[in-house]
């Protein structure tokens, strides 16, 4: 079994400066200010969120703190699922960085759509939310091909065990297995994207996958879709 921490999301109304976990909003930086840029575009990517990285959790690991963000502009950037395609990024704090970033504070972030009359359309509104944190239990980590030989119940439970956005456990992939490079990587967050009160563009219904490398020295972000 796989310790979890399913993650509620409580919206605020006051800035939130502590060095905790987080979602949108604007990061509560740990060290200097290292806001990623788009490799197709060169701008700032849209910050997604701040995870605190539990050390008793994932051992070894320096970092305190994790910074999500996402290219996410007015036109289309493709690739922002890939890995290393320069499309997203994740900064740990402290922690080696070998993407380019400028020293900005903030910068683009999080938002929801919402209904503002008299507009019709519904219109993209800044927000930030705090976390509420139920600890749990995930199953370990099966293969898809070990998984293919059980019958239609027992990949239910499976499912059911491990979807949902969560901090740590076993990754529910939506297609094969995708884990960002050779070696073992640790889940530290999964997002369903249909299950949370932002927008995020993981594709059609998709989810997004934040993994720690096993020396704790790297993270790197991927999604699926349907």
């Amino acid at each position: 079994m796989v310790k979890r921490e399913s993650i509620e999301f409580v919206a605020t109304s006051k800035p939130i400066s502590a060095a905790v976990t987080k979602f949108g909003g604007q990061p509560v930086w740990v060290g200097e200010p290292q806001w990623p840029l788009s490799k197709s575009t060169g701008n700032p990517m849209r910050f997604i969120g701040q995870i605190a990285v539990d050390a008793t959790q994932f051992v070894p690991v320096s970092a305190r703190m994790a910074y999500l963000f996402m290219t996410d502009e007015d036109e289309y950037v493709d690739g922002t699922w890939e890995p290393n395609g320069g499309e997203n990024a994740v900064i740990l704090q402290p922690g080696p960085v070998t993407i380019k970033t400028t020293p900005v504070e903030k910068g683009p972030s999080l938002y929801r759509m919402v209904q503002k009359k008299p507009q019709e359309n519904l219109v993209p509104e800044p927000c930030e939310f705090s976390v509420t944190l139920k600890p749990g239990e995930d199953p370990d980590f099966i293969e898809q091909a070990e998984r293919s030989t059980w019958n239609e119940q027992q990949r239910e439970i499976y499912a059911s065990a491990l979807e949902g956005n969560k901090i740590g456990g076993s990754p529910l992939f939506i297609q094969n297995t995708e884990f960002p490079g050779p070696g073992r990587w640790r889940l530290l967050v999964q997002l369903d994207s249909a299950n949370v009160p932002f927008h995020v563009n993981f594709g059609d219904t998709g989810v997004g996958y934040l993994f720690l490398s096993e020396d704790g020295q790297a993270a790197r972000f991927l999604w699926q879709c349907c």
